[in-house]
């Protein structure tokens, strides 16, 4: 078994992204998700925050045994590799996913020789992002479906909803 790391911005985390780290728990060994920071993404919760709800999530489940860090900055093979790992896991909800993602998976074997896998999402979740569960939350909707409580909660502190 191998260590394995599962990037993401998760802001925020919802189902369909926890539905990935319960699959790739069952095939590695250790389990790191890491919380990043896109630039171009303007984010409704800080690092720390998006963290927390992970974890919050992640028990609200019973998910244990999984790490949650933020990313440092730099590449992401570098930090795959500074960790350890051997795989990078990445969630696909569409083939336009896949086809943005090669891209990395390429480049980052060609850096470090650290392979990715890609999971997909399972059907009830792929049409779900982090962003439209931003948006719907903003624009007064009931996204509960879509998140666990913790991440359901604190999206309406934060939107004021």
């Amino acid at each position: 078994m191998a260590i394995a790391i599962y990037p993401g911005s998760f802001d925020p985390v919802t189902l369909g992204h926890l539905s990935v780290i319960r699959r790739a728990k069952g095939f590695s060994e250790k389990l790191i998700v890491l919380v990043s920071h896109n630039p171009s993404k303007k984010t409704l919760f800080s690092s720390q925050e998006r963290i927390s709800l992970i974890e919050q999530s992640l028990n609200e489940l019973g998910l244990s045994g999984i790490e949650v860090r933020a990313l440092d900055n730099g590449l992401l093979a570098e930090q795959a590799k500074s960790l350890g790992a051997q795989i990078i896991i990445k969630g696909l909800r569409t083939a336009a996913d896949l086809d943005y993602e090669l891209q990395f998976a390429s480049m980052n074997r060609d850096l470090t020789k650290v392979e990715t896998v890609f999971l997909p999402t399972e059907p009830q979740y792929s049409q779900i992002s982090s962003s439209l569960i931003r948006e719907v939350a903003v624009l007064g909707g009931d996204v509960s479906n879509h998140v666990t409580k913790a991440v359901s909660k604190a999206l309406a502190e934060k939107v004021g909803k």
